[in-house]
């Protein structure tokens, strides 16, 4: 059976794929950096940033045709769309390219210097 999107979800999948950059291939290679390990809040308990682990669920969801994604999966979607938009508004100035806001900002499937 293909599932239909309602119509929250459907803005959520099109935000997504609006703010959601980097191809999967490209993210999941990005998760492998040093940088990309760097950066973000580490939860107790935890050796890996809660952006890092963000990021894994994005190339999963990305690999994942939108009539197959869970409630879970746009669940975290909408997550990643809220934190692009307030990370995004924070941008520092100068280059950015080599920042922890833009290491940060990759981690969760946003690359700003493109």
């Amino acid at each position: 059976m293909t599932r239909t999107l309602n119509d929250q979800h459907e803005e959520t999948y099109q935000q997504f794929k609006d703010l959601v950059n980097m191809q999967p291939q490209e993210l999941a290679d990005w998760l492998e950096t040093d940088e990309s390990k760097s950066v973000g809040y580490v939860r107790d308990g935890e050796d890996e940033s809660v952006g890092h682990q963000s990021g894994e669920s994005i190339v999963q969801i990305k690999r994942t045709n939108k009539a197959d994604l869970t409630d879970q999966q746009i669940e975290h979607m909408n997550k990643v769309c809220h934190y692009i938009k307030r990370h995004t508004a924070q941008r520092p100035e100068g280059d950015i390219a080599e920042t922890d806001w833009c290491y940060s900002l990759k981690n969760w499937g946003h690359d700003p210097t493109k």
